[in-house]
């Protein structure tokens, strides 16, 4: 839109993917004066925003991301019955893997730790339980929760812009950051430059730029940002004739992970019928602006699971649709969530890495950003945010200590 105004903000939010979005509408929903800036149109296809669906479960082998995801649930709703369609499609979910298999296991003491009523099966168990749509080896568990659903991220970026826009929010796409300045003028705040010559002023700014992140940080404040962009492949599968029913939400059919390598997820038959997404957590490095755009992703391993796993319903000779998006890997694949430092101390807060599992926590992730912007903590203190911070990789250049494989493969290999 047009804006004619002063240039002046409380805060100035850089980049519109789900992250910023949903911090802009936290912020002019408490009354603050907020500019929301995308270098690309509104709801483009470049980043890691866009597209048909996302997962939404707490089952993390992490258990620090449980609150975040039980909260997210809770503001997803609200801003639902806001904007008056829905973003959210609940269904239960089902994690499998080994027996043994850390991740798995971490999975379940989240579960237990958390209260989370959960469902651990065997093989026999599983099939019974899915009525022969799921199958998985002798040696393999599997657990399943309420907790679940689809996001359709597309549609969500869109409500939390629009919502952002009806509490008074300013809204600029097209419009590319170049720099972000201390406000040596007025002697407090920051001065946002575009490339097109534009300055806008503002208390706090909020840096969610996704896979350009680190671009920008490095011109901002010379610093390398622990965050490698990677294009990862979406791959829907045809369901065969006469099954299609049952694997659709409304026939009960779970989102779903499968522990160890390959690392498989997927969603239930509904944006596209027919079809359903199933797709391995993995992609190959790359940079943001000279995209291979497909190179391909290995797909033998993910033929032979889904010929495993759903019973023969499910055609497993090629996906018949793909479809591309990024993600922003840091090296422990946890989030930075975080004042940006040096010069611009915590006048700047900094939203990224969220390494292809954020999306579902957009809701309480905007909320962290906005109380960071505006009241220097959040209303969790500071154990809400201390496996969040940037700092942590000056400690240890991997980041926080897992117990487990990381379980995004890096790496390229053609489309087979």
């Amino acid at each position: 839109m047009e804006y004619s105004g002063d240039g002046r903000f409380d805060v100035i939010v850089v980049g519109a993917g789900v992250m910023g979005s949903s911090a802009a509408y936290q912020l002019a929903k408490k009354g603050h004066k907020i500019l929301l800036l995308e270098q690309f149109d509104f709801l483009h296809h470049r980043g890691s925003s866009h597209g048909e669906s996302r997962t939404i479960r707490a089952t993390y082998p992490e258990d620090y991301y449980y609150d975040m995801v039980t909260e997210s649930t809770r503001l997803w709703a609200q801003a639902q019955s806001e904007i008056g369609y829905k973003v959210h499609y609940p269904t239960q979910q089902f994690d499998m893997g080994r027996a043994d298999e850390q991740s798995l296991l971490s999975v379940v003491a989240t579960c237990r730790k958390h209260g989370l009523a959960h469902r651990v099966m065997d093989s026999q168990a599983v099939s019974e339980y899915f009525s022969g749509r799921i199958s998985i080896p002798e040696n393999w568990i599997g657990v399943s929760t309420d907790l679940g659903g689809v996001i359709k991220p597309t549609k969500a970026v869109s409500m939390f812009q629009t919502l952002a826009f009806r509490h008074g929010a300013v809204l600029r796409d097209n419009t590319k950051v170049a720099n972000i300045k201390r406000d040596g003028e007025n002697g407090e705040g920051v001065i946002v430059c575009t490339v097109k010559g534009e300055r806008f002023h503002g208390k706090k700014c909020i840096v969610t730029a996704g896979a350009w992140i680190g671009k920008l940080v490095k011109t901002v404040a010379g610093i390398d940002f622990p965050v490698e962009p990677l294009e990862t492949t979406v791959c829907y599968w045809r369901i065969k004739e006469g099954h299609e029913e049952k694997f659709t939400i409304d026939g009960e059919f779970p989102t779903f992970a499968s522990y160890g390598v390959p690392y498989v997820y997927g969603t239930p038959s509904l944006e596209y019928p027919g079809l359903i997404k199933v797709a391995v957590h993995s992609g190959y490095l790359c940079d943001p602006d000279k995209r291979p755009w497909g190179t391909g992703v290995k797909l033998e391993e993910l033929k032979e699971w889904i010929k495993e796993r759903f019973g023969g319903m499910v055609d497993s000779e090629g996906p018949v649709a793909t479809q591309l998006c990024m993600y922003s890997m840091t090296p422990d694949e946890d989030f930075v969530i975080d004042f940006l430092g040096g010069e611009l101390g915590r006048d700047v807060v900094v939203g990224g890495g969220f390494s292809g599992h954020g999306f579902k926590m957009a809701p309480a992730v905007g909320r962290i950003l906005a109380e960071l912007a505006t009241e220097g903590e959040t209303g969790g203190g500071g154990d809400e945010m201390k496996q969040f911070s940037l700092r942590r990789f000056e400690e240890n250049p991997k980041g926080n200590a897992k117990e487990y494989p990381d379980q995004v493969i890096l790496g390229s290999c053609p489309l087979k």
